[in-house]
């Protein structure tokens, strides 16, 4: 069939033909760092995750961009709040925090939250306060267009001119007469007030280093024209895929393309956008007190199952939390992990990673439909349970192989990776002393001491040990303790 995508701009799946045979080149927003990072960022850097683990499976040699938005109101803002608020300062929250400190402590922040759920590192993560000069030649190429102008105030803010461009809503198929006012900007120095903001002039309260020098006076950029300069400063003119979450659609996705191809470039090829995250059924929000982040969640499960409840559902698609959600998703990658023990256990040589079954790639190509990838997953596992309890050892290998593959290319065990670090030495402890308890038990066997092999086996179940004995000898696994 081949690669099928959903494409915002004209509302449907299309075909996927790359520009560059064999390469594909991407860019999806990041993080603007005024803050730790909730749930919605991390599951569209998941979604992202896998749609690059999944292409470059498929053969092609992926460059993916994910900007850093450093600069920003909210960014100082926030930073303005650390100098005037009266409190003791905290390691979260210290007190008379410069705005670039705080973006690059709430940067860590993410970057943190990315490798603890096996979110790979891009090609390039290129920050906005380095790249300032792109964005000035850009909003220069503009003015020189008849696209944009200097504000009608005697400011140095600089505006885009959206009547100017008849394409202007072509993204969210909006008529420009019924969008609302930008609120980037006070109106004064507007031409119309949905014209929105490129530059802006510094003002008297903003902080030191948050400006820079341009033709039309110090300041600093607009947040859409930043990523229209970064991406094609490392994708060129032209790339193959942009993409970020639905509620980037507008006004941030519309305003890019806009600038973009009012300036002459074609920009992006395909716009990918991933569903929001709602709490049964409802909107997110601080007011209600239904939030929760990433970090909650990391102390409410394993990573693992973190990254497959956010990866679970289809991108596009609505994904809502509720209370035993991290319990599902844990159930389920327990089970694709419990016949990935007792398989290796049984082979005598390590299994790697292969091919996947066609259904499995019908479903990813078919606009990454991951829900249905997974059910491929997981009838695979159940194939290869069964292939362990007939003895197969030939289909076990079989089984074993294509479920490694799908978890890599869903990127489930990135996460168990990074968790696995700390307890690497527990692990290698724990499979010193089960095995050793195994070969006893293998022993009182042996001598017909039933009790005795009884009474290790009931200990090992006390301790959440599960030993499976088969014609090839004793497998175990862990569960939860027995009372």
């Amino acid at each position: 069939m081949g690669q099928r995508f959903y494409d915002t701009a004209t509302g449907a799946i299309r075909d996927f033909t790359p520009i560059v045979n064999g390469e594909v080149s991407i860019y999806y927003c990041g993080a603007t760092v005024q803050g730790k990072p909730h749930v919605g960022h991390i599951r569209s850097a998941v979604v992202f995750d896998i749609l690059v683990r999944w292409l470059e499976y498929a053969g092609y040699r992926v460059t993916l961009v994910r900007n850093v938005t450093d600069i920003d109101d909210k960014i100082l803002d926030r930073s303005a709040e650390s100098y005037e608020a009266d409190f003791t300062a905290t390691q979260d929250y210290p007190a008379r925090e410069p705005w670039w400190a705080l973006a690059y402590r709430f940067e860590n922040a993410f970057a943190e939250a990315y490798e603890a759920l096996g979110v790979r590192r891009p090609t390039y993560e290129p920050r906005a306060t380095g790249h300032i000069p792109e964005m000035i030649q850009l909003i220069q190429r503009l003015i020189d267009a008849g696209h944009a102008y200097v504000a009608l105030d005697g400011s140095a803010d600089v505006y885009f001119d959206v009547k100017s461009w008849p394409e202007y809503g072509a993204l969210t198929h909006q008529s420009v007469d019924k969008m609302q006012d930008a609120e980037d900007a006070p109106t004064r120095g507007k031409k119309d007030p949905r014209d929105f903001t490129l530059w802006k002039s510094t003002q008297e309260s903003d902080p030191a280093g948050a400006s820079w020098d341009s033709p039309w006076g110090a300041g600093r950029p607009g947040w859409h024209i930043e990523c229209s300069a970064m991406a094609t400063k490392y994708l060129g003119r032209q790339f193959d895929i942009h993409g970020g979450g639905l509620d980037l659609r507008f006004p941030h996705h519309e305003n890019e393309l806009a600038q973009s191809t009012a300036a002459g470039d074609h920009f992006a090829n395909f716009w990918m956008h991933n569903g929001l995250v709602t709490a049964e059924g409802e909107k997110m929000s601080k007011s209600v007190g239904n939030t929760v982040s990433p970090e909650e969640m990391l102390t409410m499960a394993r990573a693992g199952a973190v990254r497959y409840f956010l990866g679970q559902a289809h991108y596009r698609s609505q994904l809502d939390y509720h209370p035993a959600a991290l319990e599902e998703a844990n159930s389920a990658l327990e089970r694709i992990e419990a016949f990935q023990a007792r398989a290796a256990k049984l082979l005598t040589t390590p299994v790697g990673v292969d091919t996947v079954p066609e259904q499995f790639v019908r479903a990813m190509e078919d606009d990454l439909n991951v829900p249905e990838a997974l059910a491929v997953l997981h009838a695979t596992v159940r194939s290869g349970n069964s292939a362990l309890d007939a003895n197969d050892i030939d289909a076990v290998k079989t089984h074993l192989s294509q479920v490694n593959t799908m978890v890599e290319v869903l990127g489930l065990n990135s996460a168990e990776e990074h968790d696995g670090r700390a307890d690497s030495v527990t692990h290698r402890v724990l499979e010193t002393l089960v095995s050793a308890q195994i070969e006893a038990r293998a022993q009182a066997r042996q001598a017909h001491d039933w009790a005795t092999a009884d009474a290790i086996r009931d200990l090992l179940a006390t301790a959440g040990v599960v030993v499976e004995d088969s014609s090839h000898g004793a497998t175990w696994s862990i569960t939860e303790p027995q009372e």
